[in-house]
């Protein structure tokens, strides 16, 4: 119940405080994912409470205190006594998440390696940034919290240079461009993001791409971020109306199948089932000795069949 001083207060405000083990952001993810009513109803973030008003709370689900090691089989690019770079296939979760407890990166991590950092917490040793589930490639591991901490704060000041390809449908009007628009938490979907201007949750984010090749009706693109929000290459393709393929969020196709290219209904052959967003190489410093590392992930056979496909039924005339 919502007492005399706690008037006016606004709901996230008052969550934080009464469940201080939760942080403002789960709470606000609990809010919006309709887990959290006032007087019954269903309220935002930033809904003012008043005194007697009825606060009803479903605490999200807890996660685990430690990483549980899985024999997962890694693909490993590099390694030394300080990090590791994994090739990441599609459909791996980086950390243990809702709906995610195992199958994780992590949980390869925690069994293939005796020593990861700690700074990420007990279940996300190592992890310095992440890649979407179905986005495939490089990703850096810390096995030191030295190493950790200089790579944070290589991403943080964006000193990393990182190269994603794609395939876009369709092809950009432009050969190369740099979209430079904020991402936000979008409107309706939780688990989406948007354009959003002036928007509380909005963060820069600018994104630079590169047509490498043109087809009817798809393009295959070299994209290199320049911040690293959540979604960010795929929010800004489909920005400016060249959805990366099979990107279930965010182009309304789950799937591409070979009758997509060639009309003929008989071709029910499926050529991809997840985004065509493959993390091909990054560029940093190494975080002990200073050197200059650059590490790629070869194109995988789904994407890489895939534009085969396109370039023998789509090719330009």
């Amino acid at each position: 119940m919502v007492s005399e001083e706690e008037h006016l207060e606004r709901l996230d405000a008052f969550l934080v405080r009464h469940y201080p083990k939760f942080s403002r952001v789960k709470l606000q993810r609990a809010i919006a994912a309709k887990n959290v009513r006032v007087d019954g109803q269903q309220a935002k973030s930033s809904t003012r409470i008043k005194r007697e008003q009825k606060v009803e709370f479903l605490p999200p689900q807890s996660e685990p205190e430690c990483t549980i090691p899985e024999d997962i089989p890694l693909n490993i690019l590099y390694e030394d006594d300080h990090l590791v770079a994994i090739n990441k296939p599609p459909s791996m979760v980086v950390h243990p998440a809702k709906g995610h407890w195992s199958g994780t990166l992590t949980a390869a991590l925690a069994f293939h390696f005796q020593q990861l950092s700690t700074i990420g917490g007990a279940t996300r040793p190592g992890i310095v940034h992440r890649l979407d589930r179905d986005t495939s490639g490089v990703i850096l591991v810390a096995k030191s919290d030295t190493a950790h901490i200089n790579l944070a704060s290589q991403f943080e000041k964006r000193v990393v240079e990182k190269e994603y390809f794609a395939i876009v449908s369709p092809a950009p009007n432009h050969d190369r461009d740099i979209i430079d628009k904020p991402i936000g938490a979008h409107p309706y979907q939780r688990e989406k993001k948007a354009i959003r201007i002036g928007h509380s949750t909005s963060r820069s984010a600018s994104s630079f791409f590169e047509v490498i090749e043109r087809y009817q009706g798809f393009a295959s693109v070299r994209v290199k971020p320049k911040t690293g929000r959540t979604h960010q290459i795929r929010v800004h393709m489909a920005h400016i109306g060249c959805s990366v393929l099979c990107d279930r969020l965010y182009s309304g196709r789950a799937k591409l199948q070979l009758n997509d290219l060639t009309r003929n209904s008989e071709d029910q052959m499926t050529l991809l089932e997840r985004q065509a967003l493959h993390a091909r190489n990054i560029k940093f410093k190494h975080p002990v000795d200073g050197r200059d590392m650059s590490i790629s992930a070869p194109i995988p056979d789904d994407i890489e069949k895939t534009e085969q496909a396109i370039q023998k039924h789509r090719a330009l005339t």
